[in-house]
């Protein structure tokens, strides 16, 4: 009988040791991520180059925490029909939608691998971006493809159809990253990220990353293959310039290319250059995506966060998000800024 009550007892205070422990822990948990998104937030910045960046930011503008606990976010693309923010996050190969209330939810699962062999980190959707006539295109990491929903974007479903996925009968390595010009033809970037071993994988089947543009007529063209990394995709509001970021730490830049009929351009020319940062602390990450603003400014995402460039390459402003921050988006009457940064989502209120 003694043993039993000396093993109840033993059981008890081990019992409540564990329920302290627990109730220690969870007295714990909350205070550190007000910590760390507080550390997050002491780390945003804007900083005005040019005064004429006053008419469409404001200096003292608020950057925002709106979501947080993902992986890798990219691909923000505003949907006006609904107001909410959809988003890639590549490596769990999802796309969640953010509404007007800051409430997450998964949208699409997958997003850009959708076989059950996942190999890559990197699986998922990476850009997205609307159809001239409202369909959802995914450019797809894991399925290296670019395609479209095949469902409407209030009842999204993951039946995907292929758009376009190789080149002269090889492979794409992984779509990343595209915009539409006027008339419908869609220009795009292929680097290695979603391939297990990037450059040196033995599945890569193109020799080069290019730049290329699908024509309406479904024709594809190359437009470039001497660029390492190609990224971000940009159109000049008139049409006239092609704007793209290399994510080469070993030559970090933005160039600009004459675009002299739909899927063809020449004069490729260095627009900035941000090599001397990679890094540098306070300038994590590379040149990334990008959008051109209907006043002609460009906000690139790069080191530090965001640069603002006017259509000549000079640059305007920058926004400081600490983070590695890999895309922005405008919403409908670009009044405000959603970017992609890390395991987060931004933002902050233009003018």
């Amino acid at each position: 009988m003694r043993k039993h009550l000396l093993l109840f007892g033993f059981l008890t205070t081990v019992l409540a040791c564990k329920e302290i422990k627990q109730k220690e822990e969870q007295t714990i948990i909350a205070p550190v991520e007000i910590i760390n998104e507080s550390e997050i937030a002491s780390k945003f910045s804007i900083e005005i180059l040019d005064e004429s960046v006053k008419d469409i930011l404001e200096p003292n503008a608020t950057i925002k925490i709106l979501a947080s606990g993902f992986t890798w976010t990219e691909g923000p693309l505003w949907i006006e029909d609904g107001n909410y923010l959809l988003f890639s996050d590549i490596p769990n190969n999802k796309v969640y939608k953010l509404d007007h209330k800051n409430d997450t939810t998964t949208y699409l699962n997958p997003s850009g691998n959708t076989s059950k062999n996942i190999k890559s980190e990197e699986p998922g959707s990476n850009g997205l971006l609307l159809s001239p006539t409202g369909e959802l295109v995914l450019l797809q990491h894991g399925d290296r493809r670019i395609s479209k929903m095949n469902a409407s974007l209030n009842n999204p479903k993951e039946e995907y159809i292929t758009m376009i996925d190789s080149y002269s009968h090889k492979k794409f390595n992984s779509p990343n990253d595209a915009v539409y010009d006027s008339f419908g033809n869609l220009y795009f970037t292929d680097p290695p990220y979603g391939l297990p071993e990037k450059l040196n994988d033995p599945d890569k089947e193109l020799n080069f990353q290019g730049v290329y543009c699908l024509l309406t007529s479904g024709e594809l063209l190359l437009l470039e293959k001497q660029l390492k990394y190609p990224n971000g995709i940009g159109i000049s509001q008139d049409g006239k310039k092609l704007y793209v970021a290399v994510s080469n730490p070993e030559k970090a830049a933005w160039y600009v290319y004459d675009i002299i009929a739909p899927g063809k351009v020449k004069n490729r020319t260095l627009m900035a250059n941000a090599t001397h940062l990679v890094d540098k602390v306070g300038q994590q990450g590379l040149p990334d995506g990008l959008k051109v603003h209907s006043s002609g400014a460009i906000f690139a995402t790069g080191p530090g966060g965001v640069w603002i460039f006017d259509p000549f390459g000079k640059v305007l402003a920058r926004i400081y998000t600490g983070q590695k921050t890999a895309n922005c988006a405008f919403d409908s009457d670009e009044k405000r800024l959603f970017m992609t940064a890390d395991d987060y989502i931004l933002s902050v209120d233009l003018k």
